[in-house]
């Protein structure tokens, strides 16, 4: 098997966990630390130690740690005025695994992609299951759709907002 054959195997498990993961998120509103725990260990070794690597070992250390960080913050500060969580750890500990698996640099893509997408979907899903806009939705699948977009085709987003520039 070629190398390219081997990304590709790589990229369809990864995908399938992560389709997995949206499942029981939007399931039990839960992510839970027995599969993105090592998702996030698996994006630190695959891009440490495999010479087929996506990114450089520093590139997947610094992604983890930034995708985990920037959820948590943002959990704070929201949590500081409304005195209430507002996004869960479990899609802190799926940012980090996508930041350990693609970079600190698709980090922002996968943020705005995923926040777009849960704007929508979520005003889809609080009409479908007819609650208010107080309620609360998964955010993890908006997170993984936007994932599996940046796997696939990286820097997507910039090509697209570039080319309509020039």
């Amino acid at each position: 098997m070629g190398q390219l054959e081997i990304l590709d195997l790589i990229r369809i498990v990864l995908i399938l966990a992560l389709a997995y993961l949206a499942y029981i998120d939007l399931r039990t509103f839960r992510l839970p630390d027995v599969i993105t725990m090592p998702l996030i260990l698996a994006g630190l070794c695959f891009n440490s130690f495999s010479s087929l690597r996506f990114i450089s070992p520093q590139e997947s250390i610094f992604g983890g740690l930034v995708g985990f960080l920037l959820l948590w913050l943002l959990n704070r500060l929201y949590r500081y005025i409304k005195k209430q969580d507002g996004i869960g750890m479990g899609d802190a500990k799926l940012l980090s695994a996508l930041g350990a698996w693609l970079g600190w640099a698709a980090l922002p893509s996968i943020l705005f992609l995923a926040s777009i997408s849960g704007i929508i979907g979520g005003m889809i899903w609080l009409r479908l299951n007819k609650q208010n806009r107080s309620s609360p939705f998964p955010f993890g699948p908006f997170l993984i759709f936007a994932g599996i977009i940046e796997l696939l085709w990286p820097q997507l987003l910039q090509n697209l907002l570039l080319s309509n520039l020039s």
